[in-house]
């Protein structure tokens, strides 16, 4: 491999090595993006959380190896890991691989070169934590993931193709999530909803389910950390949380309804007009409040370069884990009332004051969570405008 110029970096307490290339594109010779480090960091303290919870001895895969720099890492940076099998397609991946593990003197840490889906169903039921971290959308690779994820096993998906989930473009996202997007203000938040109820889906045809550990919307990806059970009644329970948002285009009111064949209004209760609808989606939780603050409690047991900025997320996560589905654009909703938008503590107050919940969201700074109605938190911009 003398052909290429060299690049060496470090995240956390890990070094790599691999070949300069000009962007961050599938075309690199070794792929490697630097935006993804605090993806990573964020992976470290959530696996070793998951490790300290099962307490014993885990076993992960990095399915998309590349340079090799998440699968290195785990390795060298999480206690109570066992094996960790990377698996990349290119030849000239692996080579990297092998030589980041020897890099940083591991043992225990494998390299495999396989096509993903046939990787994961030549080693069903061998891993504890298995992470999904394709170039583009996951969902080629979550059915052989859940043939092979094994009971009360950690399954980390990222989708960085954000403009199907988030409604941009409709018809991509219903062929790989057989789900249809609304691009609304809170896109981002279907967009993760549909992801997991994809993967929900997907996976209760082998009689597993979801728990949703911690999710996240950072510019340009999704990530979901999801706890694997199994069993056909569990299952089947959980799959009532799967299923649709509807909105009123006209005055910003939004319902949720369980069911993936259940009856959906198409009429706005609020102003009569006419119903979008997003879904099949996950309704259920999509943070675990205990699960979080572990994972903020083990940052004082790393070295995380971004330590600042995936607390911060964390923190907010943490918050959100029981509002309602949905956030409110105070911007959005002040447009549609033509009126100047108040200060984003008095709404929070107001809306506290008058009995509701009032949460920031990390999707949107200008966002709210509230279990109050689209009336109410119009009412209330209205009168703080007046004041």
């Amino acid at each position: 491999m003398d052909e290429y110029k060299i690049v060496s970096i470090e995240e956390g307490l890990t070094k790599i090595e691999f070949p300069e290339y000009e962007k961050v594109s599938s075309a690199a010779p070794v792929f490697y993006n630097p935006h993804m480090e605090m993806n990573r960091d964020l992976s470290i303290l959530a696996i070793q959380t998951f490790q300290k919870d099962q307490d014993r001895e885990i076993n992960i895969c990095d399915l998309f190896g590349g340079s090799g720099i998440r699968g290195t890492r785990y390795k060298n940076e999480i206690d109570g890991v066992g094996e960790v099998s990377i698996n990349d397609i290119s030849e000239t991946a692996n080579h990297y691989e092998r030589h980041n593990i020897e890099l940083n003197n591991l043992n225990d840490v494998h390299v495999y070169q396989h096509d993903a889906s046939m990787f994961l169903r030549m080693k069903r039921g061998e891993f504890d934590v298995i992470d999904i971290d394709p170039f583009g959308t996951p969902s080629p690779f979550l059915d052989s993931a859940g043939y092979c994820a094994r009971r009360n096993s950690l399954m980390c998906v990222t989708a960085t193709d954000t403009s199907a989930l988030c409604g941009t473009y409709e018809e991509p996202c219903i062929r790989k999530y057989n789900s249809k997007p609304y691009k609304s203000e809170y896109c981002h938040e279907t967009g993760i909803r549909i992801l997991a109820g994809f993967v929900a889906l997907t996976l209760s045809k082998y009689a597993k389910l979801i728990e949703v550990k911690m999710s996240h919307s950072t510019e340009h990806y999704m990530r979901l950390y999801l706890e694997i059970k199994k069993g056909s009644k569990r299952t089947d329970e959980s799959l009532k949380n799967i299923g649709y948002i509807s909105h009123c285009k006209h005055c910003l009111h939004r319902q949720t309804s369980n069911g993936l064949a259940s009856p959906i209004d198409d009429v706005c209760p609020i102003c009569g007009e006419k119903l979008v609808h997003a879904g099949p989606l996950w309704l259920g939780k999509i943070q675990d409040g205990e699960f979080i603050q572990k994972m903020i409690d083990e940052a004082d047991n790393k070295k995380i370069n971004s330590e600042k900025e995936a607390l911060k997320l964390l923190n907010k996560c943490l918050v959100e884990c029981d509002a309602p589905a949905t956030f409110y654009d105070v911007h959005s909703i002040c447009k549609s009332l033509k009126i100047s938008a108040p200060k984003f503590e008095l709404i929070l107050n107001e809306l506290e004051k008058e009995g509701f919940k009032a949460i920031r969201t990390h999707y949107n700074p200008i966002g709210i969570k509230s279990d109050a109605g689209i009336e109410d938190i119009k009412n209330i911009l209205i009168k703080l405008n007046d004041i």
